[in-house]
C-alpha cells in the first residue's frame, strides 16, 4: 500500500453514522477513528487495483495485484480475484482508513454463471482468448447484423462467451449470469445487478430503449431469465457488506456499493470532471478510445460502441484496438523485440513505416498478427512497422469516435504506455498532433472512486483526483 501522510492529515473527518445511502457530509474525527474514504477498484485484464480517496478527492492509498488466472489456459480464476479485491481494500484502509462507499470498474465481455448464492459456476473467458473465434464462427449464422444494438458483433462480445458458458456441465444449476466486473457489488449489495456499460458490451443490449434481444439471449445463453436487472452506472445498488471488510474493521456501518461498470467509460468520465468534450485515449493491455456525447441521437460509426452516458442522459463513444498481445507476438523474436524496446524508451529513431502494409494487426478477439509476405527482414524495420501501424490504428479510433461528437475533444492519453516517451513521439508523429499525458497511472480506479464518493453525496474535486495531470491540461 501507499499512503499520502499530508493527504491524510488534511483530510481527518468524522465517520457520522447515516442510513445507507444517504448523502451528506461528515464532520472532524476525534482521536482513534478512522478517516473516511471512497474506494474505486479496477479489475484488469492483467493487473487489479483499488484505490482510496479522501472527501476532497485525494488519493490517500493505493494497491495493485496481478489478475489470477488459470494455470493452464487464460480464464480468470473469480473467487481469487474476488479476495485479492478484499485483501487489497483492507490493505489500502490499514489502521488509518474505512470505506463509505465503494464502486467497481473493469473488463467488459468476461463474465460467469452462478447460483442463488452467487457462487461462481464457470470459468470467465477472457475478451481476448483465441478460442472465442471458433465459438464466434459456430454462431455467426445465428446473430443477424443490426445496426441498433450498442455494439458491433464481433468475437469479443459477451454473447460469445454466453455460448462458451453453457457447455459446461454446471452451467445447469444456473441462475444468473454477472459480467466479472460486477461480482463483486452483486456480493456486497446481496442482489444481482448488470451495470448498463457493461450491458452494452453483450451484442445483445439496445441502451436505446434499454431492453435485451431476445432472440439472441435464447441462442446464445439460453434463457433471459438468467440476465439480472441492468442498473445505471454510478446508482446506489445497496450497502457495502462483507464478512471479511466487517471483521477487518475497515467499513462504516452506513457504507454503499455503487454500481460501477466498463472501464474506459469511467475512465473517460472521470477525466471529462477535469477536460470537458475531452477525448480519452487510453493504452494497456488494449488502445479504447472513449468519450462522452451530450444527450442527441447517435449513429454507430465503423468498430464504435456506444453506452449509456453516466451520470448524464448522453452517450458514450468507445472504439477498442487491440495493443499489448500485438507488440508481444512481435516480440517472440528477439532481435525485433530489442528494437521494440529501444523504439519504446525513446533511444532509437523509428523508420516511417506507418501505412507501409508490412504490419497486420490481430483482428479483434484473439485473431493473430502477421507480417504481410513483402515484410523486410530487417529487426528495426518490423519493429517501426509494427509500432507504427499500431499508432495508426489509434488514430483511426479517434477519427472514428469524434465523428460521432457535435464538436471534436481535445485528445488526453492515460494508461501504462505513456510512460514510454518514444511511444508518445511515434503517437505525436502519426497523428500529426501531440496529445497532453495524464500522469495518474490508475485513471479507471480514480474515476470509479469519484463515482462512489459523488454517489455518497460528497462533492470531490477531480483536480484533486487526476493530479498527475500535467499544468498544461489545467490551463
Amino acid at each position: 500500500m501507499v499512503v499520502d501522510d499530508a493527504t491524510t492529515a488534511r483530510s481527518a473527518s468524522s465517520a457520522g453514522r447515516r442510513p445507507w445511502g444517504a448523502p451528506g457530509r461528515s464532520g472532524h474525527v476525534s482521536a482513534g477513528s478512522r478517516v473516511p474514504v471512497a474506494c474505486g477498484v479496477d479489475v484488469g485484464s492483467t493487473n487489479s487495483k483499488v484505490i482510496a480517496i479522501d472527501e476532497s478527492g485525494a488519493v490517500v492509498a493505493r494497491a495493485s495485484r496481478p489478475t489470477p488466472r488459470d494455470a493452464v489456459d487464460l480464464s480468470v480464476k473469480v473467487d481469487r480475484l474476488f479476495d485479492a479485491v478484499e485483501e487489497m481494500v483492507i490493505e489500502v484502509c490499514g489502521e488509518i482508513f474505512e470505506v463509505h462507499a465503494i464502486c467497481v470498474a473493469g473488463v467488459g465481455e468476461d463474465g460467469v454463471l452462478v447460483d442463488d448464492g452467487l457462487g461462481v459456476l464457470t470459468p470467465a473467458l477472457t475478451w481476448f482468448d483465441p478460442r472465442r473465434q471458433d465459438l464466434f464462427r459456430a454462431l455467426r449464422p445465428q446473430l443477424v447484423d443490426d445496426e441498433t444494438f450498442d455494439s458491433e458483433t464481433d468475437p469479443v462480445r459477451t454473447v460469445v462467451g454466453w455460448a462458451w458458458a453453457r457447455t459446461h456441465e454446471t452451467a445447469g444449476r444456473a441462475r444468473s449470469w454477472l459480467a466479472l466486473t460486477d461480482l463483486a457489488a452483486c456480493r456486497w449489495a446481496a442482489r444481482p445487478f448488470f451495470s448498463d456499460t457493461l450491458a452494452s458490451r453483450t451484442a445483445a443490449w439496445r441502451s436505446s430503449d434499454r431492453v435485451w434481444a431476445v432472440d439472441r439471449v435464447a441462442a446464445t445463453l439460453g434463457s433471459p431469465e438468467l440476465l439480472p436487472p441492468v442498473v445505471a452506472t454510478g446508482e446506489i445498488v445497496g450497502p457495502l457488506d462483507s464478512p471479511t471488510l466487517r471483521a477487518a474493521g475497515v467499513i462504516a456501518g452506513d457504507a454503499i456499493t455503487v454500481a460501477g461498470g466498463h472501464d474506459h467509460p469511467i475512465a473517460g468520465w472521470g477525466v471529462q470532471q477535469i477536460v470537458p468534450g475531452a477525448i480519452l485515449d487510453s493504452m494497456g493491455t488494449a488502445e479504447v478510445v472513449v468519450a462522452q456525447a451530450p444527450g442527441m441521437p447517435v449513429v454507430r460509426g465503423e468498430h464504435v460502441d456506444v453506452a449509456p452516458g453516466i451520470r448524464s442522459d448522453g452517450r458514450t463513444l468507445l472504439r477498442v484496438e487491440e495493443l499489448a498481445r500485438n507488440v508481444q507476438w512481435a516480440s517472440q523474436d528477439a532481435d525485433v523485440a530489442a528494437e521494440v524496446r529501444a523504439l519504446l524508451e525513446g533511444a532509437a529513431e523509428p523508420l516511417p513505416l506507418w501505412d507501409s502494409g508490412y504490419f497486420v494487426p490481430g483482428e479483434r478477439g484473439g485473431g493473430a498478427p502477421s507480417y504481410s509476405p513483402d515484410a523486410p527482414r530487417d529487426p528495426r524495420a518490423r519493429a517501426s512497422a509494427v509500432l507504427g501501424a499500431l499508432a495508426v490504428a489509434g488514430r483511426d479510433a479517434v477519427d472514428a469516435v469524434s465523428a460521432g461528437m457535435p464538436d471534436r475533444g481535445e485528445v488526453r492519453l492515460a494508461g501504462g504506455w505513456v510512460r514510454s516517451p518514444g511511444w508518445i513521439e511515434i503517437k505525436s508523429a502519426v497523428h500529426g498532433l501531440r496529445a497532453a499525458p495524464i500522469l495518474e497511472p490508475e485513471v479507471t480506479a480514480v474515476g470509479a472512486a469519484l463515482l462512489a464518493a459523488t454517489a455518497r453525496g460528497w462533492r470531490p474535486d477531480a483536480v484533486v483526483s487526476l493530479g498527475g495531470f500535467t499544468a498544461s491540461m489545467l490551463g
